[in-house]
């Protein structure tokens, strides 16, 4: 038996903890905020409880279907059969399967043909390591042509990643590509998952189980600094209070690792420096009124500067429409000084432009929540940059959601990658 303390109470913090139980090791969580469950910890939308960050499920998300089978909440597992929508040139178009395409006015024949391809190709394609090293936008100009990048994804990388859009690895694109393009009920139907009750129901009966077998998991606790001698950890200072440790899983964002772990070497610490992370400012809607029959929107409209919208109440059932708006950007950016009321105002007049009969008076609630380590950026050659999760530090490990790469941010990888830092504990 050894004993772990886990910084983080988001779902791979308790993963971890929950696996490392498991095998017979004693396990504290710090958490710094009142709550558990990190991105996927919910808040009420007037009487609607619902996360922070929308979250979904696909069919290849195995990790997520194990685990909900080991707390028995696979009954609490929906399908729903969703669709994609994309709105550029002021009119909204159904988007997301072969007749959509056909149908899209923004595309002449080669180019559906060809963006067609790609997305058929990229679904059934298993490995990633010839796309590595490229870049996105070159990978899908040279599928696609220049003219369809310019006409479907420069608006959304934009408006995704700032200064960085010309520096993303095709592997983290295609990974996405692959995900949506695999959870379909058929080649027309896309189908996604929810857990019954949001992911609170999942962060829940992870922190049930984790007190029940012994866990402790301490909120508003926030780490101060990981300690440890002659190369071995041994504890973790947080919220003043000093707690022994003989292994250690760290699962805060990377820029903050140098701040908790400044005796690690000066190569590992200039590794975690050299992430980059973007910000999100994620509006969250409550409307009388739907805004469109779509889960998701992809927006491509020089005034209008998100990448999309997503409309979480056409996947989970809830009262009334719960919208979620992102505003991607670095922390830098001049709107990320934006107070609440500003950023509402901007989202409402988005959904307004996509669906001309919502009017300002639908909104019934709404919320806003600010992350500034919420997108790491994954260049091409990505994981060549990423330092091993077993650190130098014997008994420290180190990882957050850029550690998923070439997958993005997800709940199935916050498992699976919590799951196994576990199991390397001895």
């Amino acid at each position: 038996m050894a004993r772990v303390c886990v910084i983080g109470a988001g779902i791979m913090g308790l993963a971890a903890a929950y696996e490392a139980l498991r095998r017979g090791h004693e396990v504290t969580v710090l958490e710094a905020a009142p709550e558990a469950g990190g991105m996927a910890a919910h808040f009420l939308l007037g009487d609607i409880s619902t996360e922070r960050f929308y979250h979904f499920v696909c069919k290849t998300d195995f990790p997520t279907f194990e685990l909900l089978a080991e707390l028995g909440l696979a009954d609490k597992l929906r399908w729903v059969g969703t669709s994609m929508g994309y709105f550029v040139d002021g009119q909204l178009h159904k988007w997301g399967d072969p007749f959509a395409l056909l149908r899209f006015p923004q595309l002449n024949l080669v180019e559906k043909f060809r963006y067609g391809l790609l997305m058929f190709v990229s679904a059934r394609r298993e490995r990633w390591d010839s796309l590595e090293n490229r870049n996105a936008r070159e990978w899908i100009t040279a599928w696609c042509g220049a003219s369809v990048y310019e006409k479907m994804w420069r608006k959304l990388f934009e408006y995704k990643f700032y200064e960085y859009q010309d520096n993303i690895s095709a592997a983290w694109i295609w990974t996405r590509i692959k995900r949506i393009g695999r959870s379909r009920r058929s080649l027309l139907q896309e189908e996604l998952g929810y857990i019954e009750g949001g992911s609170e129901t999942l962060v829940q009966a992870l922190t049930a189980a984790i007190t029940a077998q012994g866990g402790n998991i301490r909120l508003a606790t926030p780490a101060e600094r990981i300690e440890g001698e002659a190369g071995r950890v041994t504890g973790v200072w947080a919220g003043g209070a000093r707690f022994a440790a003989d292994a250690v899983i760290c699962t805060v964002p990377t820029p903050l690792v140098p701040l908790l772990a400044p005796d690690l070497p000066r190569e590992a610490l200039d590794a975690y420096r050299a992430i980059v992370n973007i910000g999100v400012v994620c509006v969250v809607l409550r409307l009388a009124r739907s805004v469109t029959p779509h889960f998701w929107v992809n927006i491509n409209a020089p005034d209008i500067d998100i990448p999309g919208i997503i409309e979480f109440s056409n996947l989970r059932h809830v009262r009334d429409h719960v919208v979620y708006v992102p505003y991607y950007m670095p922390v830098t950016h001049p709107k990320w000084a934006w107070d609440k009321a500003a950023f509402i105002d901007d989202a409402m007049a988005c959904l307004m432009r996509v669906n001309p009969a919502l009017q300002r008076g639908d909104l019934l609630a709404s919320h806003v929540a600010r992350l500034k380590h919420a997108q790491p950026i994954c260049p091409p050659g990505f994981a060549a940059q990423l330092p091993p999760v077993q650190t130098a530090i014997a008994g420290l490990q180190i990882a957050d959601t850029c550690f998923y790469y070439p997958e993005d941010r997800g709940v199935a990888e916050s498992i699976r990658l919590g799951r196994s830092m576990a199991g390397w504990v001895t």
